[in-house]
């Protein structure tokens, strides 16, 4: 009998169990595609990472049946209403200004109550770290058959042909290797191996800043009575303590929130900051705090540097690079752990489609055209983002040029009048202002467009955005986001984008759209596509608008009709009625699945 010549034979391989690894391990899963995830490290991530998750993200895992307990775990709406900048919390307490709110800002919607974010997406943001999400994705993505997961055991080499992907794996557990021969690899390992051994070559700035976050365990809730609503606390330390840069950050992680949280992650920036020497990071912490007494458990330390990367090419043949080991950009708006999610969100279909033989292959190649322009947008939002911190001191008036006592006296106009109050009060709102940068940028966390050859355009121009960054603007033109709009179906509200849910095409058409439907669902068993047909509005429709969401945005006619992808961007639209649907959307899908027309 002939030996056999690979250990494992899988559709897909994935490197790396962090958030990018685990959602494609749960989303090939859930299209049907058997799929083997390694990873080096024995366990889940031990330190608070990556914790915003923003409403695109949340659409995603509520796609992959986790976004409900995320929220359960997550922070509750109440207490993450946005952010808050507070003096040194030493002294006596509120009344003698010591952890006083200097300044407040709205951040990702406002705990779902900015109009814009409710009326962007039916999933609010939430905010859990990696700490907490990664253990729920892996329980998730055991308990389906087509998924093997498996912690500690290491990519060592690879190799491409024209067919497929030989790797060699450690398991770290009896010093074995194995080979794995997958049709394609999914590099997530935070660009650790697989995009060295891939010839994937990482642009941009490296090491800009080294920063250091403690995870610890201490009882801030007598100094912090005005933070209840916030899901990060800015304090800054008027003392200016000569080592660090001018106090800390400190994110709460639960399990309660607000000033009663007991696991908190506490961000020092300075000079001289060393991760080996934990007890003196502990010291510094508690000196940026201004609480040098304070009683503290470190739980852990961790030690990284900012950096704004961005990979050549998503793709290296049957390689495909996400999440970090495709782009690392720096924490200011949380996009790192969010673009993850999405990078494996608009690839997982398209493997799917084309290992079933619904799509051909050069529909991969429009993963790195579509997710690579993102991406780079993520990381110039980011780094403007970041450069917008600086200006902080001088706003609220102080320096470390200044004496302890002038510093706490141009803090205390912030809550006393004073000469001078209503005006520096107001340098701090313009200030404040510029960080909408940051913490409303909802176009970059949902409005981003795609631009490839899986998009059918439709001749109209692009719309020109009041704010690129900041405002997200609605629209069915192909290659946008499906807008939101809650329908209405034998009295049950859903939203209209859980059509594409598991997988699906979703055919959206007009009250006297039922060609659209018709010819969707003829092509649709023909090419046994995974598609759901509906015709939305009033009267008689399958799904009722009853709010009219949708006819404000559809931007179709009653006879019109929109196609939208698995992952939830319009592929197609048609204004109106056309003579021939089925020849009409028979072309559309050859463009977007790259195939022939079906015989």
């Amino acid at each position: 009998m002939m030996a056999k010549e690979f250990d494992v034979e899988v559709p897909v391989l994935i490197v790396g169990g962090g958030g990018a690894g685990l959602t494609s391990s749960i989303l090939l899963s859930r299209l049907g595609v058997e799929s083997l995830l390694v990873t080096r490290y024995p366990s889940t991530t031990r330190l608070p990472r990556g914790h915003i998750l923003n409403q695109r993200s949340m659409e995603i895992f509520a796609d992959m049946g986790v976004a409900s307990h995320i929220r359960a775990q997550g922070t509750t709406p109440q207490n993450m209403r946005g952010l808050g900048w507070y003096s040194g919390l030493a002294g006596g307490g509120p009344q003698d200004g010591h952890g006083r709110r200097i300044g407040f800002i709205e951040a990702w919607g406002g705990g779902y109550v900015d109009p814009d974010y409710v009326g962007a997406s039916p999933e609010p943001a939430t905010n859990l770290s990696l700490l907490r999400v990664e253990p729920i994705l892996k329980e998730q993505a055991e308990q389906y058959p087509q998924a093997t997961v498996s912690f500690h055991h290491e990519l060592v080499d690879l190799e491409q042909d024209a067919d497929g992907v030989t790797s060699t794996i450690l398991n770290h557990d009896t010093g074995e290797t194995y080979t794995v021969r997958s049709s394609y690899l999914l590099g997530a390992d935070a660009g650790k191996t697989v995009g060295e051994l891939a010839g994937i070559k990482l642009s941009g700035a490296h090491k800009i800043q080294k920063l250091i976050n403690l995870y610890v365990s201490m009882d801030l809730s007598p100094y912090l009575a005005e933070a209840d609503d916030a899901v990060m606390m800015w304090v800054f330390n008027p003392e200016f303590p000569q080592h660090l840069d001018w106090g800390g950050v400190l994110v709460p992680q639960g399990p309660e929130w607000g000033r009663n949280s007991r696991g908190w992650v506490l961000h020092v920036s300075g000079a001289d900051l060393d991760a080996s020497q934990p007890e003196k990071m502990l010291q510094w912490g508690r000196e940026a705090l201004g609480i040098p007494d304070v009683d503290i458990e470190l739980l852990g330390v961790g030690e990284w540097w900012m950096e704004s990367i961005l990979a050549d090419d998503f793709r290296s043949g049957r390689v495909f690079m996400l999440g970090d080991a495709a782009h690392k950009v720096s924490p200011t708006g949380g996009l790192g752990l969010n673009a993850a999610v999405q990078d494996a969100y608009n690839l997982c279909w398209k493997l799917a489609a084309v290992l079933a033989g619904r799509a051909g292959g050069d529909l991969l190649e429009t993963y790195n055209t579509e997710r690579r322009p993102v991406n780079q947008a993520n990381i110039e939002t980011s780094t403007k983002a970041a450069y917008s911190h600086a200006g902080m001191a001088e706003a609220m008036g102080v320096s470390p040029d200044k004496t302890v006592e002038e510093n706490w006296a141009a803090l205390r106009l912030f809550w006393e009048d004073g000469p001078g109050a209503a005006e520096r009060r107001h340098a701090l709102s313009q200030w404040l202002g510029n960080r909408t940068l940051e913490y409303h940028q909802l176009n970059t966390d949902y409005g981003y467009t795609y631009d490839s050859a899986a998009i059918v355009g439709d001749g109209t121009p692009a719309p020109v955005p009041v704010d690129d960054i900041r405002l997200y603007q609605p629209s069915t033109r192909p290659g946008h986001p499906m807008p939101h709009a809650w329908v209405e179906r034998a009295r049950d509200r859903v939203a209209l984008r859980e059509l594409i849910h598991g997988g699906h095409f979703a055919l959206i058409a007009g009250e006297d759209g039922q060609d659209w439907v018709e010819a969707a669902t003829k092509i649709a068993e023909q090419r046994k596509l995974p598609l759901r047909a509906a015709r939305v509005g009033l009267g008689t429709v399958d799904f009722v608008d009853i709010r009219l969401a949708w006819l404000k945005q559809r931007e179709i006619s009653a006879t019109g009709a929109v196609l939208v992808r698995p992952d939830g961007h319009v592929a197609f639209r048609s204004i109106a009625s056309v003579d021939d649907p089925v020849a009409v959307l028979s072309g559309a899908f050859n463009q977007i699945l790259h195939t022939a027309a079906a015989e």
